[in-house]
């Protein structure tokens, strides 16, 4: 393919996800424009999760409120957000996401990454490592694992923290872009299904990720929003952003 021809697809591609706005992709997969957590004066707001939420953040950085330390994915765009529409209520926001993260690794440091934090909101993205790990032969964690250790965490954040309110987003994977493909398939699905009993389970509010990147993905290819099927592209941390937001205003 000469690079004319590559770059009027690209031009075509990003112009056919202009067409269709953010909100209304988050829209169509099933998002209520309803926010269920209401952002109040004053509020500790942590993003916590692997990789997907890390987004290279400075690990040095312990700054709430820092660009650095917020790293440059959806956790970022989420909390400019938040400091804009809420510039007066004083909010103070963290990332404590860790690239390779799995359910049992939040634990280990629960206390500092969290706990000692005193969120009143706490947003988890947790899973796609528990089973791509496993995928690859590097964990021997399963699905009850997963179900049992979030739980767990849950309960443990619970009991120290009684009046948190809890975002957890669905884990996700686009088929057919690089690490992803249909071997994946259909155990990654529990995973999710996981996630989604969970959230029900603790009145959570729950990002159904999954079904914003597929709506996503008849906009433009899937490799618009992903670069291997796991990590979102700037434009796939935007969706990602807008779709918590939808959840949390």
């Amino acid at each position: 393919m000469d690079k004319s021809r590559r770059t009027f697809i690209g031009t075509t591609l990003m112009r056919a996800a202009m067409a269709v706005s953010l909100p209304e992709i988050v829209k169509a997969a099933g998002i209520s424009s309803a926010p269920k957590i209401r952002i109040q004066e004053n509020d500790v707001v942590l993003f916590q999760g692997d990789s997907i939420t890390d987004a290279g953040r400075d690990k040095e950085n312990k700054a709430p409120n820092n660009s650095r330390a917020l790293g440059t994915g959806y956790a970022f765009l989420a909390a400019a957000n938040l400091l804009n529409t809420h510039a007066s209520k004083q909010l103070t926001i963290y990332n404590r996401g860790i690239s390779g993260n799995k359910v049992y690794q939040l634990a280990d440091r629960w206390e500092e990454d969290c706990l000692a934090l005193k969120p009143n909101v706490l947003s988890i993205l947790i899973g796609v490592n528990d089973f791509w790990h496993k995928f690859d032969g590097k964990y021997d964690g399963t699905i009850q694992v997963y179900r049992d250790d979030y739980r767990k965490l849950i309960d443990r954040t619970l009991t120290a923290l009684p009046g948190v309110k809890l975002v957890i987003g669905e884990p996700f994977a686009v088929n057919n872009v690089k690490a992803v493909t249909d071997a994946w398939y259909p155990d990654f699905d529990e995973y999710r299904r996981a996630a989604r009993e969970i959230a029900t389970e603790y009145g959570a509010a729950f990002i159904p990720y999954q079904r914003v990147f597929d709506e996503a993905a008849k906009v433009a290819a899937p490799s618009y929003w992903t670069g291997d099927g796991v990590h979102a592209s700037l434009a796939g941390a935007q969706l990602m952003a807008e779709a918590w937001l939808a959840a949390v205003k």
